[in-house]
């Protein structure tokens, strides 16, 4: 009996498919497919259905996903803090985080993991989207969303803090009188992300909250937000390391510098196992260090 086998078919349904599994385990589509062949095999049963469009679960293939896949998942954690408790760092570390953060403040980390822990690997996707927490498997999670919702299984923790402001190009503002409180801001054109209902500000008067009613733009990419900026299409939002290189070169300047932009809290979801493992412990404490670094 190959205990990898009933892994392998408990791996294809929590994800739906044998390429989600590959992507996920990092194993070839023909080897899962081949672990469930012998698992039928060894059952005599049919487990999969396995169509064009989508894979279902057999009745066969039911009962036993009842019966095997929690203590299928306990071997795995078991496994992975066995691997924790390693002083070695490896393996493959799967990361998703939204591109405001992701693209400025991931990619220096990631290289120096890398640098000093040859046998890792690190895949790091960006999302433009909001990052779809429970649907893929991935060791961390950086989201600009506390979820207060999320389950037990998954721990929380605030990792970052950034500064953002209102910014707007040289030209659009030329046309317009200069601003003095956030409610200035309800003339011109807003450009805001998807889930933008309002801009919370503190200054000289008090806390302010803006509505971002019918928006020239509204997208989740802070990129195409950006370049509209630039083209004086409109007044963004938006983490001032994210934008510094267009301020450096005059292509945005900073509106209502007295007033404090609600800041952009990143926080990080992790499995809720009760180890962290070391290539994930290893990535979260220099991001960290390089968090201190760029707040000094």
């Amino acid at each position: 009996m190959n205990w990898d086998d009933f892994d392998a078919f408990c791996q294809v349904v929590d994800h739906g498919g044998f390429t989600a599994a590959t992507r996920a385990t990092d194993r070839p589509k023909s080897s899962l497919s081949a672990a469930v062949t012998r698992l039928e095999s060894l059952i005599g049963a049919r487990l999969l259905e396995r169509t064009t469009r989508r894979l279902r679960l057999t009745e066969a293939g039911e009962s036993l996903y009842r019966e095997i896949s929690k203590p299928v998942s306990q071997l795995r954690e078991f496994a992975a803090d066995a691997i924790t408790k390693s002083a070695q760092v490896q393996g493959t570390l799967r990361i998703a985080a939204p591109y405001e953060f992701g693209a400025h403040h991931l990619a220096g980390v990631a290289c120096v993991v890398m640098a000093r822990h040859p046998k890792l690997k690190v895949d790091v996707e960006v999302e433009h989207a909001r990052v779809p927490l429970f649907e893929r498997q991935y060791d961390v999670v950086f989201s600009a969303i506390e979820h207060s919702f999320a389950p037990s299984t998954v721990v929380t923790r605030r990792v970052y803090s950034l500064e953002r402001g209102i910014f707007a190009s040289p030209a659009l503002m030329a046309e317009h009188p200069e601003l003095t409180t956030p409610n200035d801001l309800h003339a011109l054109a807003l450009l805001a992300g998807s889930d933008d209902a309002h801009w919370d500000f503190k200054g000289p008067g008090g806390g302010v909250e803006i509505e971002v009613r019918n928006p020239r733009m509204r997208s989740g990419n802070a990129g195409i937000r950006l370049e509209a900026a630039k083209a004086g299409l409109g007044v963004m939002r938006v983490t001032a390391t994210f934008c510094e290189a267009a301020v450096a070169q005059g292509q945005l300047v900073r509106l209502l510098p007295e007033w404090e932009c609600a800041p952009l809290r990143i926080y990080a979801l992790l499995p809720g196992r009760r180890l962290v493992p070391a290539k994930v412990r290893v990535f979260l404490d220099e991001l960290e260090l390089q968090g201190r670094a760029e707040t000094r």
